[in-house]
């Protein structure tokens, strides 16, 4: 298990007292309750726990595609209640990469376009600085002989290659990773959690939601999450072998 991640005064991620509550019709279901964390920059840290945990719905809080119902969520500094629609778009673009289970790719973009998309949104590269950007990443997740595929062409394994692919383009400061290796094969798996510990290194800060053993066994840390609530900030490592075993 690495443990290597540089600790700040002030954390790239802070959660307080946050709630977060879904309504099916007139029933209340409580998803989160009273969930709060500190994650340092530079840290390579798993939520583990079982389905419906509410492992998904944190890391929908922290990449700001959702909202809390109580409580605050500080992002990179910012204070995600206080921002406006557009200054959320701006964050997003600026400090996040989200690897989503779903892939959530764009059907009528080919991979290279969908990776691209990013790149073209924030607008700072002109178009042989994102072709070489783009291409540097599909091959070092090994697609790039797909790069003119479309998602619907692509095998499920292939896709979430391309999501990562996208999530990484914009060299964020935070990537958020919903079950990244769900899809991929033990030896495709491997390499890009070789290419993540890689950029982790770099300063890149990482946070995963997880089963999967050969994630869990590289983890710094690992926060445990069980109906909703915090079970543990810093699992022992007892606990982490039990996970990386499979329990869950």
């Amino acid at each position: 298990m690495t443990t290597a991640f540089a600790q700040t005064e002030t954390p790239i991620v802070k959660l307080v007292g946050v709630d977060k509550d879904y309504h099916l019709g007139s029933v209340i279901v409580p998803a989160l309750r009273d969930v709060s964390l500190s994650i340092a920059a530079g840290e390579f840290t798993v939520i583990a726990g079982p389905s419906g945990s509410g492992k998904t719905t944190l890391l929908n809080l922290i990449g700001c595609v959702d909202v809390a119902t109580r409580g605050d969520v500080v992002i990179d500094g910012a204070d995600t209640r206080q921002l406006k629609e557009k200054a959320l778009t701006d964050l997003r673009l600026r400090s996040l990469g989200f690897i989503f289970q779903s892939f959530n790719l764009v059907g009528v973009l080919d991979a290279f376009d969908n990776v691209e998309f990013p790149l073209l949104l924030q607008g700072k590269l002109n178009k042989v600085e994102r072709r070489d950007r783009v291409m540097g990443l599909l091959q070092q997740v090994g697609i790039e002989q797909y790069a003119h595929h479309r998602p619907g062409e692509l095998s499920g394994g292939q896709r979430q290659r391309v999501a990562i692919a996208r999530a990484l383009v914009t060299q964020p400061r935070i990537v958020l990773a919903d079950e990244p290796t769900a899809n991929l094969d033990s030896k495709t798996g491997t390499a890009i959690l070789e290419l993540m510990q890689e950029l982790n290194r770099r300063g890149t800060t990482f946070l995963f939601s997880t089963h999967d053993p050969r994630v869990v066994s590289r983890a710094g840390r690992v926060i445990r999450l069980v109906d909703g609530q915090i079970a543990d900030l810093n699992a022992s490592a007892e606990d982490v072998a039990a996970l990386a075993a499979g329990a869950h």
